[in-house]
């Protein structure tokens, strides 16, 4: 039987991503590595931001390796890609059992162009996801702000959805929103993302709201609404935030109840 901590994820960026413009009160040093390790989540997620790490990625891979889970971007912070992103997260799952699916972040763009990719596009990509005798994920973020964007064919190529709200003041709608993610994607496994700062108002998340969603989150991970909940990020988990430490020390707390 699996416990709660094989369902618990960070968001792995590079050590010092944020450091400059979300006004966190002091640099971090922290890798994505020694993220999952102060938090106790044995499942990484690694994102690309602004282009970093750059391939080739085998020494960042390496590093993750005793972790359980790893899933790789294919769609980097700001909606950024490359055409050989797919073949490079497809080589490095080759060397890499761990590596189990690919994420698309900032993925949904809004007016016209409404994603990164078209929906034959997600075909295409879905297709080349086979690595061996298994299949890579194709995970996507999703945004609270976004609901009523015309998503849902995308979605619908996709594996798992992660659900984000932006701005801490909208987390008194989490419930509703969430009802609307599942109406859009009822056949994506939903994971619930957990900012530890504020970033849409570039303040500290306060401990009420972070225990507010934790709680709700783990109700949904009982009831089997949600496969997984994502701590973002990594790269502000070594600045002492009385919201990282309130999570590190819950995690130790609930991480061993069984799901």
């Amino acid at each position: 039987m699996s416990n709660v901590r094989d369902k618990f994820w960070i968001w792995g960026h590079e050590a010092g991503s944020h450091n400059t413009g979300w006004e966190l009160p002091k640099p971090s040093r922290m890798t994505p590595a020694e993220g999952a390790f102060y938090l106790g989540v044995p499942n990484i997620i690694m994102v690309r931001y602004d282009d970093k790490p750059a391939p080739p990625f085998e020494q960042y891979a390496l590093a993750l390796s005793p972790l359980k889970r790893v899933v790789w971007s294919i769609v980097g912070a700001g909606g950024q890609t490359q055409s050989q992103e797919v073949g490079l997260v497809r080589n490095l799952a080759e060397r890499f059992p761990n590596i189990c699916g690919v994420m698309m972040d900032d993925f949904f763009r809004g007016g016209e162009e409404i994603a990164v990719h078209t929906v034959n596009e997600l075909k295409n990509i879905q297709g080349n996801l086979t690595v061996g005798d298994r299949k890579l994920d194709l995970w996507v973020v999703l945004y609270d702000h976004q609901l009523s964007h015309p998503v849902d064919e995308h979605l619908a190529q996709c594996d798992v959805v992660t659900f984000w709200t932006w701005r801490s003041e909208m987390l008194s709608e989490l419930e509703e929103n969430f009802e609307r993610v599942e109406s859009l994607a009822p056949f994506c496994r939903k994971v619930l993302g957990c900012y530890m700062w504020d970033y849409g108002n570039r303040k500290p998340m306060s401990v009420s709201l972070m225990e507010r969603q934790c709680q709700i989150s783990l109700q949904w991970l009982q009831d089997g609404r949600i496969d997984g909940m994502i701590f973002l990020a990594s790269c502000i988990c070594d600045l002492e935030l009385e919201t990282v430490e309130w999570t590190r020390r819950w995690i130790q707390k609930v991480g061993d109840e069984p799901i």
